[in-house]
């Protein structure tokens, strides 16, 4: 039997296919994983995290997969008589309904709510094999005014976020910005300056680099603090 990995909760390896990552048959294999014997082995290349017993892995390239409940950030590509035709950064056409805006919208004129090219932040309330359903039912969900956008690898968007948030909170203080965050992939960020922005986007690119290094928050306050000290914020 390979030698496993010692890992402790939050603290993540990265692993390759084939890899012993625990043994045990306390733990429970999650996304990527798979049990053989009494091993836990990674059948995808990543990072190895072990939350409790569930041992799972974080891809670190791929594709945004839409998913029932996922929060995602759209832009608006078409507008029909009844909603929005959506990208939300994948294969699957997305659309929102008018029905699921709650609020009134005059369905003459429903540029004037949201336009073609305009950015809002959706969840995702169904996926079919077609296309997938959004709504703005849900606190904070909508247009999102001003900014600017970027994309990440969507597999990275829980290391920017950090665990219970506390990363992507650090970086909202520091660049005294709003950061929305969409699980697939797309980030919008505004400031009260450009500036704030840009050094928001080059914290948050700073992290998608180092998904694999620990201590990442620690590394992250210190790059921070010394762009604050050695440059314009």
């Amino acid at each position: 039997m390979e030698e496993e990995i010692n890992m402790e909760d939050g603290h993540r390896e990265v692993v390759i296919p084939g890899e012993t990552i625990l043994s045990g048959s306390d733990f429970l294999p999650g996304d990527g994983t798979k049990r053989e014997g009494n091993d836990i082995v990674a059948y995808r290349y990543g990072l190895a995290d072990k939350n409790g017993k569930l041992i799972k892995i974080i891809p670190l390239s791929g594709v945004f997969i839409p998913r029932r409940g996922n929060v995602i950030i759209g832009r608006v590509a078409d507008i029909t008589f009844n909603g929005w035709l959506t990208d939300i950064n994948s294969a699957i056409s997305a659309f929102l309904p008018l029905s699921e805006v709650p609020r009134y919208i005059d369905k003459n004129n429903l540029s004037d709510f949201l336009d073609i090219g305009d950015f809002f932040n959706a969840k995702i309330s169904n996926v079919k094999s077609k296309g997938v359903d959004l709504t703005l039912e849900g606190k904070g969900l909508g247009k999102l005014d001003g900014g600017i956008i970027i994309k990440i690898n969507p597999n990275k968007v829980p290391r920017v976020i950090g665990k219970e948030g506390s990363m992507i909170k650090l970086i909202k203080d520091e660049a005294n910005c709003k950061i929305t965050v969409g699980q697939n992939g797309i980030v919008w960020i505004r400031g009260n300056n450009v500036e704030g922005e840009l050094f928001a986007k080059k914290a948050i690119n700073f992290v998608t680099e180092r998904t694999f290094v620990t201590g990442l928050t620690e590394k992250v306050s210190k790059f921070l603090s010394e762009e604050k000290n050695g440059g314009k914020k």
